[in-house]
């Protein structure tokens, strides 16, 4: 890659794709996102097919949690570290490697005979997932400008919120097509023709990077970083067999070693060296580390309601996994019809659009929750709809905006790691609240009345409270981007442009 060291960031969101531009760039996005959307999808698929799963292969209760609490362990563990190795050799290089490890890792998932081989396989397909991940939103920097890049991070926005929301109901319907003790095995197999035909077109269509100097890995940041999210995550992970309770002091040490991550890098950065994550990412370059804690918080609340309404649903109601699934479908197609059209107006709105999108959340869904409290019988669930519709419209115009007022600023070389650190902070925010919430949700049920109502309410209340402390940060960073700027101030980190060339 070759930088134009006098591209200003803001100039070149200001133009339209750049001369020459790849015409095979949006087939090529297509690919991504479908891979994306499998390895995104693989987070909450698998927890309607636990019942079964647990029957066919005798397993017990904490080991078949870790087939769905190793996937996301694994995945958070290796984003940083692996959109630094796209950012170095190569992103079509490890995409492609990606997608041929997470296929065959499904395919192994499908057919293991113990539990054991299970979790080893879904391990092993959360590290591809995680390889993968990186890749798309360094990819999408790479391949587009101007406002076309605005259009596909909402493309991909709607992958990230279709794929998180839709998982219980796909699960479901797989489950019921499937049928029998085996049939959950194909919540797994189902990845393979998709992932193998993505795999060719991949091929095909993505783009390849004229070759770059050799750079050296930064093991040391790699030991570190992944030492501290482990650290971190693995009290969250466990937090059903008590966890937390057990585990607590892991959250010292891992903040610990963050802060030892954190010192070394700015070491080796002010040395002349190649850092893992270049701290300049956070401290120099604008909206990145807003956009990242506006990321973890709003995830703590988005990933951890999802779980809540399950339990609600299915214990409370008595509903069937396709139903339960199917009751909050609204705020998914809101999500997604938001995420498209929000990515053609990031460019003119910028952060206001990620403040109202954070509101009509919030509100979306605490109207959704009073209706379920106060409306009678199963009828509730068809008027919290609109609610939930609401609030999937305000999802859509905050999950790919931020990806995009986030890494506007940041160098494509360094688009990799940014938006695998930018994943992690999703990824940490997503555990804290798959975590915490449920856990409340269980407390309140522990008193002894069995009020599941009382339950929904405080703790999608408590995933509000997250999903409002994002909006307090979303609107100063918004006003921050309104001051007035001193004559010759920089607007942010300049861009670099990427040769591409074709196999």
């Amino acid at each position: 890659m070759e930088p134009d060291a006098q591209a200003d960031g803001r100039g070149d969101r200001a133009r339209g794709p750049a001369e020459g531009a790849d015409p095979r760039r949006w087939r090529a996005l297509w690919v991504t996102l479908t891979a994306g959307f499998m390895s995104l999808l693989d987070v909450t698929i698998v927890a309607v097919a636990l019942p079964s799963m647990q029957r066919a292969l005798h397993a017990s209760a904490p080991s078949i949690q870790w087939v769905v609490s190793g996937y996301a362990l694994t995945f958070a563990l290796v984003l940083v570290t692996a959109g630094r190795l796209g950012d170095a050799i190569g992103r079509r290089r490890i995409f492609l490697l990606a997608l041929a490890a997470f296929v065959l890792c499904s395919a192994a998932a499908g057919a293991a005979p113990t539990i054991t081989l299970l979790v080893v396989a879904r391990l092993a397909q959360g590290m591809a997932a995680g390889c993968l991940a990186p890749q798309n939103s360094a990819l999408i920097q790479q391949m587009f400008r101007g406002a076309e890049r605005g259009r596909a991070f909402g493309l991909f926005g709607a992958t990230v919120g279709i794929s998180s929301a839709v998982g219980p109901v796909i699960g479901g319907l797989i489950l019921m097509l499937a049928g029998g003790p085996q049939g959950w095995r194909w919540i797994f197999y189902v990845n393979v023709p998709v992932g193998a035909v993505a795999f060719l077109l991949g091929l095909r269509l993505l783009p390849k990077v004229a070759p770059r100097r050799r750079e050296r890995l930064d093991l040391r940041g790699v030991l570190l970083l992944g030492s501290g999210v482990l650290a971190l995550m693995l009290p969250l992970i466990l937090a059903e067999s008590g966890g937390v309770r057990r585990l607590w002091w892991l959250f010292l040490v891992g903040l610990g070693l963050l802060v030892v991550f954190a010192w070394w890098e700015r070491r080796l950065t002010a040395s002349d060296g190649q850092p893992l994550l270049d701290p300049r990412l956070v401290t120099s370059t604008r909206g990145y580390a807003a956009g990242a804690a506006i990321a973890a918080l709003y995830f703590v609340g988005f990933s951890g309601v999802w779980l809540v309404f399950a339990l609600y649903f299915q214990n409370g109601r008595s509903f069937s996994p396709l139903r339960s699934g199917l009751a909050v479908t609204p705020f998914a197609i809101g999500s997604a019809a938001a995420a498209v059209v929000a990515g053609r107006l990031v460019e003119r709105l910028g952060r206001l659009l990620t403040v109202c999108g954070l509101t009509a959340v919030a509100l979306g869904l605490g109207g959704a929750v009073l209706v379920l409290r106060l409306a009678p019988g199963d009828q509730a669930v068809w008027y919290a709809a609109p609610a939930l519709f609401v609030g999937g419209l305000g999802s859509g115009c905050v999950i790919s905006p931020n990806v995009t007022m986030t890494l506007r600023d940041v160098p494509v070389r360094m688009a990799g790691a940014a938006g695998g650190a930018l994943q992690t902070a999703q990824r940490l925010g997503g555990a804290v609240g798959t975590a915490a919430l449920p856990g409340l949700f269980y407390m309140v049920l522990g008193t002894g009345r069995h009020d599941f109502r009382s339950a929904l309410t405080i703790a999608v209340g408590s995933g509000i409270v997250a999903i409002l402390c994002a909006l307090a940060l979303a609107v100063h960073d918004w006003l921050r981007d309104h001051e007035p700027r001193s004559p010759g101030s920089p607007s942010g980190t300049p861009h670099e442009h990427t040769h591409v060339s074709h196999p």
